[in-house]
């Protein structure tokens, strides 16, 4: 199921971006974690604990950094998902990354989960590499979720029957590991682009979630493809997958794979 629209490009496309606030709580319950391994990576490959989070959210990726003993700056658009991030201690600023202003910090490491389609690839690695210590990190992130073939098939159809004329659904049939690949590629080619990093590197994480019905309507209510839904088409939606669900014997598993791409910041 398609996650980022077609058209415009996804950062141009503000009023998606910023609406994933619209009910924090369930996106930070049910939105997936990270692996352990990714974390432990970045803060191995890292000269410093020293990190700022790009498109903090909830603070999932803030938390789990913090979690493996850094100190972390969160830059969040949305004022709602900044504050539940600051409910547990995450600093955190409001703006978008491209007009966010270092005010002469720098960090050892940048991380970005699952938010950088949202920022403008080349800005966004400018942007980064003004907030970085030489021979600091930039990692980017993304989980990419692949339930069953024919479960994944249906849900598609519900969402194609409930709204027929979103943009989600009328792009080409593609898998979300190629959508996410492609994803990877302009990020790269932003940090390309910058001239201020080494040659990006692409790294992969495979692992796997179990899924109850409720799981998964919750996380489903919170991809971009539903949150700026009218109530009663969200909740067709949302019927419909769990129909769909129930359907299996009311559980599955979803493989998920979590992407990074990552260089680092070269000498001025």
């Amino acid at each position: 199921m398609p996650t980022i629209p077609s058209s415009p490009e996804p950062h141009q496309a503000r009023e998606t971006a910023e609406s994933f606030g619209v009910d924090t709580e369930r996106y930070d319950r049910s939105r997936p974690r990270y692996p352990d391994a990714l974390v432990q990576a970045i803060v191995a490959a890292s000269p410093g604990r020293d990190f700022l989070d790009v498109g903090v959210g909830t603070g999932i990726v803030a938390r789990q950094c913090r979690a493996a003993g850094c100190t972390v700056l969160g830059v969040e658009p949305d004022e709602r998902m900044a504050e539940f991030a600051r409910r547990d201690g995450t600093e955190v600023e409001v703006a978008t990354f491209e007009a966010w202003d270092p005010a002469g910090r720098t960090f050892d490491t940048v991380v970005s989960g699952q938010a950088w389609h949202w920022v403008d690839p080349v800005a966004g690695a400018a942007k980064a590499a003004e907030a970085l210590r030489p021979g600091g990190r930039l990692a980017l992130f993304w989980n990419v979720s692949q339930p069953p073939p024919d479960l994944g098939e249906t849900f598609a159809e519900v969402y194609r029957r409930a709204v027929p004329d979103s943009p989600f659904f009328r792009m080409p049939p593609t898998s979300p590991a190629a959508m996410y690949a492609a994803m990877c590629d302009k990020a790269a080619d932003g940090i390309r682009r910058s001239g201020a990093f080494s040659e990006p590197q692409r790294w992969q994480f495979d692992w796997e979630q179990r899924y109850t019905r409720e799981e998964w309507l919750d996380f489903s209510a919170t991809t971009s493809a539903t949150t700026r839904l009218p109530q009663p088409v969200l909740d067709e939606v949302l019927a419909g997958l769990g129909a769909a669900v129930d359907a299996v014997g009311g559980s599955f598993t979803v493989r998920y794979a979590t992407v990074m791409v990552g260089a680092v910041r070269i000498a001025a």
